[in-house]
């Protein structure tokens, strides 16, 4: 038996490994994260290219430790924030154990799959193909679609899954159970991510803005947590800016009287609240900025700066 092999209290070998999430922008990775998780680990918009950063995220099944790694969606670069985004997916697709390939079934086979695929077929990584949102197409349409897949790219597994409603999610862990090395843990049984507190509230308050504003401001904002402290009483105060490349973008986030900016800050701390297990005190400020997104300052906050 190999000398790191450890042993769980029921006798049994432990096994753990890096799973990554790869597709393209929207296939549905971070609500796939979240409901395998179960818990809010990554942020969830209707909208493309929502992730931004590499996500860990710890799941415990049975003696099998899995550690999913939530990466941003897979497109075509355009400025140097996206090229940082996209090389952070290939990397951490690289370094994985296991790569997971998350396909949206209603959207198919799509230029951008073909380049992924093309990718995958040049790393080294056994991959499994993950349909998603199978609850929104007939079944019928399942079977080609896998069939156009795998004559493109070997994988070792199939699964027909729906993140949104968990339908073939838990037969999707218990595989990956069965997949990973043995080995001893890489982190705490209890952990769930290792995403820090002051991460965790900027990417909070970065989902409101997606959900709550429309077009190109979402995709032009950055936040940032400034200070994150815990107050004698238990609560936690958390001071954070968003900041945006042009004034009319800051006009439409404060909104009229401030509205738009109190509802975001209203939504975000009761999320907080819920994740932190403790009243939450937030404070938020709106910072014109042009050009946030070449500043390495910007990317290191993002976690992106070693791959700009």
């Amino acid at each position: 038996m190999p000398e790191d092999t450890e042993k769980t209290a029921t006798g049994g070998e432990t096994r753990c490994g890096f799973v990554a999430l790869v597709g393209a922008p929207n296939a549905g990775k971070s609500t796939l994260l979240n409901r395998m998780a179960g818990a809010k680990l990554s942020i969830v918009s209707p909208k493309a290219q929502t992730t931004r950063f590499r996500t860990l995220g710890i799941v415990m099944r049975d003696t099998a430790q899995i550690v999913f790694v939530d990466l941003p969606g897979i497109f075509k670069p355009r400025r140097r924030l996206d090229q940082a985004m996209v090389n952070a997916a290939w990397s951490g697709s690289q370094d994985a154990d296991l790569n997971l390939l998350l396909v949206d079934s209603r959207i198919g086979l799509t230029d951008e799959i073909r380049e992924i695929i093309a990718r995958l077929k040049e790393g080294k990584r056994p991959v499994w193909l993950v349909l998603n949102k199978t609850d929104l197409i007939q079944r019928d349409q399942l079977l080609p679609l896998t069939k156009a897949i795998t004559d493109l790219l070997p994988v070792e597994e199939v699964y027909m899954v729906s993140a949104r409603s968990g339908d073939g999610v838990e037969g999707l862990l218990d595989g990956l159970a069965r997949a990973m090395p043995v080995g001893p843990y890489h982190y705490p049984e209890d952990d769930l991510t290792d995403l820090p507190d002051r991460l965790l509230a900027a990417e909070i308050v970065r989902e409101q803005v997606f959900l709550q504003t429309h077009e190109e401001i979402p995709y032009h904002a950055t936040v940032e947590t400034e200070s994150f402290k815990t107050r004698k009483d238990g609560s936690i105060r958390i001071d954070v800016t968003i900041y945006v490349s042009r004034a009319g973008h800051k006009a439409i986030l404060i909104g009229e009287r401030g509205q738009r900016i109190r509802e975001i800050g209203m939504r975000a701390r009761k999320q907080l609240e819920g994740l932190l297990d403790a009243p939450c005190h937030l404070f938020l400020n709106v910072k014109e900025r042009a050009a946030w997104d070449k500043e390495t300052a910007r990317l290191r906050a993002l976690g992106l700066a070693d791959y700009g």
